[in-house]
């Protein structure tokens, strides 16, 4: 980069401000959290909280936590400082302070700790610059309860922007230097109007549109061929990502520095979100694990010894009933240590098994003689019910319960009052 971009000026050896770090938070923070650590450092530092000898530190610390709340507390603000830094906000650079306001946090900061963010010796010190973060790309990916019981290792093609090894990122052919973009004056951002009513408009710090954000610009006939002026070209790098066995939905997998490269900047990482699909036999909850146990009324009644399920790694889980402990449908079966993996050590959940009593089709049995030999195996029923009058019913068998309650019937309850007297809706009356 020539000295005309945007790391020229008498700050030029000064270290990037870090408003997330001022802040205390990630920066991948809610605007919850940003205003939370906000009140907590305001308060903190609040010049009327501190001893004379130390308000004038106070004052300092606290004007400084003020404005990167100003500008991280505002989406627009936000995205423009984590793209460009402050040289967005920076008025010689062609940039704004937040809210219109001009601010240069390397004073403030300066006055916080006595020499500038380049490091000892006064402000703007001959400390190395500390280059801008790129943003972090989140990508989702969706993985199944058996990959996350077992754990597993992707390796996968990914299109990524790479700084152009012919140019090292300027953008230019050999022994051309790029100019200093006339439109934002090095600075790679711009004032523009952009309206927000009928005829209200509000003037905004943008991306320059002429050199797309890099302060500089180069002639179609002095661009580096292989880039044309871009300063980064597409490669395609394979990745390898390793989900840990006991993984949980939502989970965070990250590849440090592997996001889109940018000159003058620190890549960002790729962050996957790992997303849990639903199993068609298991639902997780925790490190714990529950299934359907269906067994048929004779395994019910008479028990069982048999393998009922498969398990997530391919394994047959076996159970025996004994004869006489009868199962009742709702009954909940706990096998202890049958559940997903913790993710550190070699301990494991619970698996719940819900009984599900399967009893056979109408008609299963064919004559009297069988069902009299089933009455005779099975509990005799309840005591008949005394009763002086007894009707004798029909029914019919329904699938649910919605229809109750549509009986209710009468004009409070939905249904339509008639007058027979009414006619075309005037009241009748009967002669005397």
């Amino acid at each position: 980069m020539d000295s005309g971009g945007p790391s020229a000026g008498a700050d030029a050896g000064a270290e990037e401000i870090d408003l997330y770090e001022l802040l205390e938070i990630d920066k991948d923070a809610s605007q919850d959290q940003i205003k939370k650590a906000y009140r907590k450092a305001a308060l903190q530092h609040h010049p009327d909280k501190v001893p004379e000898d130390r308000r004038e530190e106070s004052e300092a610390k606290f004007k400084a936590v003020s404005q990167a709340y100003e500008i991280l507390k505002d989406e627009e603000k936000r995205h423009l400082y984590d793209t460009h830094g402050m040289a967005a906000f920076d008025p010689s650079r062609g940039g704004g302070g937040p809210g219109g306001v001009e601010v240069d946090l390397n004073d403030i900061l300066s006055q916080m700790f006595g020499f500038g963010m380049g490091g000892p010796g006064g402000p703007g010190g001959a400390g190395p610059r500390r280059p801008r973060r790129g943003p972090d790309e989140d990508q989702p990916y969706k993985v199944t309860l058996e990959e996350l019981y077992k754990g597993k290792t992707v390796k996968f093609s990914a299109n990524k922007q790479v700084v152009c090894g012919t140019c090292k990122g300027s953008g230019a052919k050999a022994n051309v230097k790029p100019q200093q973009c006339d439109k934002c004056r090095g600075a790679g951002m711009a004032e523009a109007f952009r309206q927000i009513g009928p005829g209200l408009v509000r003037k905004e710090t943008v991306i320059c549109d002429r050199c797309e954000g890099s302060g500089n610009f180069c002639k179609e006939k002095d661009r580096c061929k292989k880039c044309k002026g871009k300063r980064t070209t597409s490669e395609t790098k394979v990745l390898e990502i390793y989900i840990p066995r006991g993984s949980q939905n939502g989970e965070r997998i990250v590849l440090e520095g592997e996001a889109d490269q940018l000159p003058d900047q620190t890549p960002g990482d790729i962050v996957f979100h790992l997303q849990e699909e639903p199993h068609d036999d298991f639902t997780r909850i925790g490190n714990d694990l529950s299934a359907e146990l269906t067994v048929t009324l004779a395994e019910a009644l008479g028990g069982f010894s048999r393998t009922v399920l498969t398990h997530l790694d391919g394994r047959g889980i076996h159970l025996e009933r004994e004869r006489g402990n009868i199962l009742r449908p709702g009954d909940i079966l706990k096998v202890p240590g049958e559940g997903m993996p913790h993710k550190r050590g070699d301990a494991r959940g619970d698996l719940y098994l819900i009984v599900n009593v399967e009893f056979p089709e109408d008609g299963w049995l064919k004559d009297d003689k069988e069902y009299d030999a089933l009455n005779k195996l099975l509990p005799p029923p309840p005591p008949e019910i005394k009763a002086d009058e007894v009707d004798e019913v029909e029914y019919e068998e329904v699938d649910s319960l919605d229809q109750m309650g549509g009986n209710a019937g009468g004009p409070g309850f939905g249904g339509e009052w008639e007058d027979e007297d009414e006619e075309d809706g005037q009241p009748q009356c009967q002669p005397q």
